[in-house]
């Protein structure tokens, strides 16, 4: 029999009159914790239970991890809402796994793609000196607009690469499914000249702002997709955003190989590794 060394719990809690619903692995005492945010749509388990197998192994490391839904997700109440606008869940979290695990000392907020800008829209709104570190992987940063641009660019590309050919004779390309991307990317396009919104969104200003007054440790993770490409050609473009990476408190991991949910046991593993190792070196042993 193999006796764990953390203890792995469910608990719910309030938001707005919603029901949260959250999984907390806690070694005894346990000084630092990691929130896992999770982004949409998404819910506490992960794509391929990715929040499960890392909430497990940092606990194993002595680390405690709260995983859970925001409004509208997995086993949440409520009716889903915007990742901009769930910084009230995040804040509803920390203060259910602060009361869960009372010996905390620090927290770090863990979040991949528009998860990972609501951490620092989290941070950017209440300044939780709670708040001890940041693990931005892939984080989400461009407009609907600019999202288009990119999308119609790959799909432009595609034609012109023997792989797709080789997929499509094959049968491995989802015609219909990608017949609808084209449609949604070219409405969304569309609406760029309606007067839509198309300059920068103010969630990137506040992602900014946030990172630029977050002085503690930051891990950036990026893989080889898409949204870690707009994100790392947005950070080219501007100069603000070259600043606020290449500051010494703000340590790189890059997964090149990996998709944008890190599926697959190798790179699922190198996050795992990443985040780890980090986290030793900056947060646990931190007095």
């Amino acid at each position: 029999m193999v006796t764990l060394a953390y203890e792995e719990r469910a608990l719910t809690f309030e938001c707005a009159g919603e029901r949260l619903v959250g999984i907390v692995a806690a070694p005894h005492d346990a000084r630092v914790g990691l929130v896992i945010v999770v982004g949409g749509p998404q819910y506490r388990a992960g794509s391929h239970r990715q929040y499960v197998l890392l909430a497990r192994r940092l606990a194993s490391a002595g680390v405690a991890v709260m995983r859970f839904d925001y409004r509208g997700l997995g086993d949440a109440t409520g009716a889903m809402i915007p990742f901009e606008e769930a910084v009230a869940d995040v804040a509803a979290a920390m203060d259910a796994f602060a009361a869960a695990c009372p010996s905390l000392e620090r927290i770090v907020l863990w979040g991949l793609c528009d998860a990972a800008s609501l951490a620092l829209l989290y941070w950017h709104a209440t300044r939780d000196r709670r708040v001890a570190g940041l693990v931005l992987a892939d984080p989400w940063i461009t407009s609907e607009q600019e999202f288009a641009q990119s999308q119609a660019r790959h799909y432009l590309a595609r034609p012109f690469q023997l792989a797709f050919w080789k997929k499509l004779v094959s049968g491995g390309v989802d015609v219909k499914g990608a017949l609808a991307d084209v449609k949604s990317v070219l409405g969304t396009l569309a609406r760029r000249g309606s007067g839509a919104a198309a300059a920068a969104a103010p969630f990137q200003q506040r992602m900014s702002q946030g990172l630029a007054d977050f002085h503690d440790p930051v891990l950036l993770v990026l893989s080889g997709d898409l949204t870690a490409r707009d994100f790392r050609q947005y950070c080219e473009t501007h100069a603000e955003w070259q600043n606020l990476i290449a500051r010494d408190n703000v340590a790189h991991g890059n997964i090149p190989d990996a998709n944008h949910t890190f599926a697959g046991a190798a790179a699922r593993g190198e996050v795992e590794r990443l985040t780890a190792e980090w986290l030793a070196a900056n947060v646990t042993g931190r007095s």
